[in-house]
């Protein structure tokens, strides 16, 4: 598998709705991520696209199947309303979780800090 559809199958789990939407949400400009299938990407904007997506740049690369390996996709670390505000599309059992229910979970994980 190719970085570029590693980085397609990767971002489609995590409810990108494009890859330019990815790019732009890396602060890439919108069509880099679409340029990997014919060339190779910086190390910078590889690492933007990795954290975004909350895995490191060996599992895009390849290199690991371990795609958690990022110190950033471990939420037991980070701050839950960090988490929420940069996976603004979560799921539960394979479906979208709606708005409606998201707002009251985040209202109750905002009342434990009480």
């Amino acid at each position: 598998m190719t970085l570029f559809e590693r980085v397609k199958i990767i971002s489609k789990k995590h409810g990108f709705s494009s890859l330019q939407t990815l790019s732009e949400r890396a602060g890439l400009s919108p069509n880099v991520v679409y340029g990997w299938k014919t060339k190779e990407p910086s190390a910078k904007s590889l690492q933007a696209v990795a954290d975004v997506l909350g895995v490191s740049v060996d599992y895009l690369l390849g290199n690991t199947d371990d795609m958690h390996a990022n110190k950033k996709a471990d939420t037991s670390s980070d701050d839950l309303k960090e988490y929420f505000d940069e996976h603004p599309v979560l799921k539960f059992d394979g479906k979208e979780i709606p708005d409606a229910e998201m707002k009251i979970i985040k209202r109750i994980l905002e009342d434990m800090d009480d």
